[in-house]
């Protein structure tokens, strides 16, 4: 070897000797170790640094459920599709469909995958994206208390509050959370709302078969979705699905001979969320409002759900009244050839008596439409619907008229339109519908007629501060309302729901009915909420209660209902009591009526759809209060018109057998005013109480009419409104002789807007 060549030897054994003396094992082992200790410690501090934190807002978040009486779906609402349910309510074999689909050492591992996490933080710095491996209680971490993001500070937290979550958690409310926040596609978040959306039942009525399903589904939500994937995507599901069924039975979970009965349970079709549509709002609006009022809550804290509302509707009785409806008001309305058919908005509650439980509820054309709810609202004048009120305080109160006379159902009163009332410090002459004088009349009669002179002078008999006291206690809200005569023609405001109860605590003989739309209210498993007792005290006396319910049947048989009801199909043999109602200006238009076991209150009120300027040149803005007149193409929309037909149609078909009231009076049942031909002077005591010789009859009463034509009700001004519709009859101030049912009849029926009175009826 030259020397050349020695060196050359020399400087590679002298290199190789170098390379040798820098890796060593030795200091390869010490750098592993010093690695090691670095990483746990860093652990270390990274586990006292990191908290469990609480659980992500959006986690938390829950529909909001409401049931109709029966239990039957109502509606759901809120942000996020879930309820959350315990897992007791979950059928053991579903629940370990979950552990056999994701986690099988679940019951036994310390809530971390070491192995699958380090796999998730090399393919996270690679760029690789998603990976699996992570435990049921890792995704549970992710689910509740994390966010998705797919970062290694991100799952070096979750690898963290995993095992904290472990320690301090059974793993029975572990998994819990995991099925509870899970995403499982169609909107649906937790096993609850998956249950439905896909088989359409509650979770506690899974079986192992749909268990699996859902188990499945949680690792590709949108690929398995039976109703939209393609036939890889149905291949893969039920392969992932055998996957499942056969990890349970290798642990023991599920017995093989009933492992291979089981066929592939094929999801039903996807439907649309239990929205609010239609009456649906204004139904879940109430309940809403009604669990505020009783827990205190905010609208915020109740909207994060959780919440299981039964209402008292009942399903069927809900159809046929928005049936009714649809069929005795919409269908006569044409929006498009007559704009004012824009302006009518319809309300109506119906309430059982025994119980307060509100059956049936519209709010108007849908909360989409409308928002306000026609049903609560309260700014529209009951017109006539009020006079019940001042004959019930008369009665209660043993009130006498102004010649001491004690006011029965067949005391005498001047029925002179525009009249003065006498007794009063407050002037007040009422004129009657289209001015109309009906002379000397019983209280009988002025219910039928609903005649406005006789009830402000009954008003004053009674002092209107005992008829405001006697409307609060009925149901109406009187607070801030002056005492005055005007009073008399129902000028203050109210709601169909509030006259239902008003009319229901008088069905109720007297004891207090509050209208109540939720039967129960339930979070998250917890005690029901207390809601109020929709049955109160004793408000009235019995025997006032049922002189006026016998006073009301007059109407129906004899007065301003008597076509759109007594007529009604369905309605011969039932007992009916109720009111008319039409207010000033014919801007609103009711019908309050009950039988025994139902009580329905129908408004008609007339809202400007849109802005515009009137006849007289004056601007409406869009919402103001507008006259109903000509709407359904005829001319006043009175009482017994549209609001009388949809109370007739509904009931008819809602009410069951018929039935009969049983009532404590000795007024009879509808008091048969006596026969009288002589006119009345001028002069005539306004209060002229019924001779002995004038009580009602016990003879059969005759079937022939009376001579004259009743004109229609509604609620005028205190002032005339100069606004004839009718013709007077031949003689104003004779009272017709008894009807076949002992009271006078009223030809005109009033069937329909032209019918009934102007002024309050």
């Amino acid at each position: 070897m030259g020397r050349a060549d020695a060196r050359r030897a020399q400087r590679r054994a002298g290199k190789s000797g170098g390379i040798r003396g820098l890796f060593t094992w030795r200091k390869i082992l010490g750098a592993a170790f010093t690695v090691c200790l670095l990483g746990i410690g860093g652990f270390a501090v990274l586990y006292m640094l990191v908290d469990v934190p609480e659980g992500n807002a959006r986690a938390k978040l829950q529909s909001n459920i409401y049931k109709y009486s029966d239990g039957t779906l109502l509606a759901r609402t809120g942000e996020v599709n879930r309820e959350i349910v315990d897992l007791a309510q979950v059928p053991k074999e579903v629940q370990m469909t979950f552990v056999a689909a994701e986690n099988k050492s679940f019951y036994q591992d310390k809530g971390v995958d070491f192995k699958g996490t380090a796999r998730g933080l090399l393919n996270t710095l690679s760029g690789k994206g998603k990976q699996g491996g992570s435990t049921i209680t890792q995704q549970y971490v992710k689910n509740y208390y994390l966010d998705q993001d797919q970062t290694v500070t991100r799952k070096l937290k979750e690898l963290v509050i995993s095992l904290k979550v472990d320690q301090k958690k059974k793993k029975g409310e572990i998994l819990a959370g995991y099925i509870n926040t899970s995403y499982y596609g169609r909107g649906a978040y937790g096993i609850q709302a998956a249950a439905q959306a896909y088989y359409g039942k509650d979770a506690e009525d899974l079986n192992v078969a749909e268990g699996a399903y859902l188990a499945a589904l949680l690792q590709a939500p949108s690929q398995y979705d039976w109703a939209v994937a393609g036939p890889n995507g149905k291949r893969l599901v039920q392969a992932r699905w055998n996957y499942v069924l056969n990890n349970m039975v290798e642990e023991g979970w599920l017995d093989a001979g009933k492992r291979q009965g089981l066929k592939f349970p094929v999801p039903q079709d996807p439907k649309p969320l239990n929205g609010v549509a239609g009456q649906k709002g204004y139904i879940v609006e109430a309940a809403r409002n009604a669990v505020l009022a009783e827990t205190g809550l905010s609208g915020d804290q109740f909207d994060l759900g959780g919440w299981t509302i039964t209402v008292n509707i009942d399903k069927k009785k809900q159809q046929q009244l928005e049936k009714s409806v649809e069929t005795k008001l919409i269908d006569d309305l044409d929006t498009k050839k007559r704009k004012l058919d824009q302006d009518i908005q319809a309300g109506a509650v119906s309430v059982n008596p025994k119980n307060g439980a509100v059956l049936a509820l519209y709010g108007g054309r849908g909360q989409n439409e409308h928002w306000t709810s026609n049903a609560s609202r309260a700014d529209y004048q009951p017109a006539s619907t009020f006079k019940p009120v001042i004959l019930a305080a008369a009665l209660d109160q043993e009130s006498v008229t102004q010649d001491d006379q004690e006011i029965t159902a067949n005391t005498r009163y001047d029925g002179t339109s525009k009249r003065p009332v006498e007794g009063s410090d407050i002037a007040f002459a009422p004129e009657n519908e289209d001015d109309h004088d009906y002379g000397s009349v019983t209280v009988q009669t002025a219910m039928n007629k609903s005649i406005n002179s006789v009830f402000a002078q009954m008003g004053v008999d009674v002092g209107m501060d005992e008829v405001m006291q006697t409307a609060g206690k009925l149901g109406m809200n009187v607070k801030g309302l002056d005492a005055v005569p005007a009073q008399t023609l129902g000028s203050m405001g109210a709601s169909p729901m509030a006259m239902a109860g008003v009319y229901a605590t008088l069905d109720n003989h007297g004891r207090k009915v509050t209208p109540q739309i939720v039967k129960s209210a339930v979070h998250q498993g917890g005690e029901p909420v207390p809601m109020p007792d929709a049955i109160g005290d004793q408000v009235i006396s019995r025997q006032a209660a049922d002189s006026v319910t016998s006073v009301l049947t007059g109407v129906v048989d004899d007065g301003t209902a008597h076509g759109s009801v007594r007529n009604a199909e369905g309605l011969a043999d039932q007992d009916i009591a109720g009111k008319t109602g039409t207010s000033d200006d014919n801007k609103s238009a009711w019908f309050t009526g009950f039988t025994p076991d139902l009580v329905t209150s129908v408004g008609l009120f007339g809202e400007a759809a849109y802005p515009r300027t009137d006849d007289d040149g004056k601007k409406v803005q869009k919402g103001a209060q507008v006259t109903l007149k000509g709407a359904g193409g005829g001319g006043r929309v009175n009482g017994g018109g549209f609001p009388a037909e949809i109370w007739a149609d509904f009931t008819a078909k809602a009410m069951g057998e018929p039935s009969e009231f049983v009532l404590d009076t000795d007024m009879g049942a509808a008091v048969a005013p006596p026969p009288d031909t002589s006119s009345p002077s001028p002069t005539t005591s306004p209060s002229e109480e019924a001779s002995p010789s004038d009580e009602p009859t016990t003879q059969p009463p005759t079937t022939e009419p009376p001579a004259t034509t009743e004109p229609p009700e509604t609620t005028p001004p205190p002032s005339p409104t100069g606004d004839p519709t009718t013709d007077p009859p031949t003689d104003p101030a004779t009272e017709p002789g008894p009807s076949d049912s002992g009271l006078p009849l009223d030809p005109g029926g009033n069937n329909r807007p032209d019918n009934e009175d102007t002024v309050q009826r």
